[in-house]
């Protein structure tokens, strides 16, 4: 998902956009993984918390996208698929971690 719009936007040449893209690629499984480290469940839900704010701003991003023609909109509405469906994973293990803590 995230690496066809990176290619989306490089190949435009819009340079706003890949350094915000790269940082949210990366900011969605990384805040995953440092709340699972953490030592409480309150924590871990925290930054699974933070990893939902991430995964919105690309949803955005890809809205945006979508708007300004960078792909079709059948490959926007692929990549939204996807999004939301790591979605609701994200908030089926956030309310389990809810739960326990």
């Amino acid at each position: 998902m995230f690496t066809a719009r990176a290619k989306c936007f490089r190949e435009r040449k819009y340079t706003g956009w890949p350094a915000s893209y790269g940082a949210r690629r990366l900011e969605y499984p990384t805040n995953i993984a440092e709340g699972q480290a953490r030592f409480s469940a309150n924590e871990f839900h925290y930054f699974l918390g933070r990893a939902r704010g991430s995964l919105v701003e690309v949803e955005t991003q890809l809205m945006i996208a979508q708007n300004l023609t960078y792909f079709s909109p059948e490959h926007e509405k692929q990549l939204c698929d996807k999004a939301n469906e790591l979605g609701r994973i994200l908030n089926a293990l956030s309310g389990a971690i809810k739960q326990a803590a």
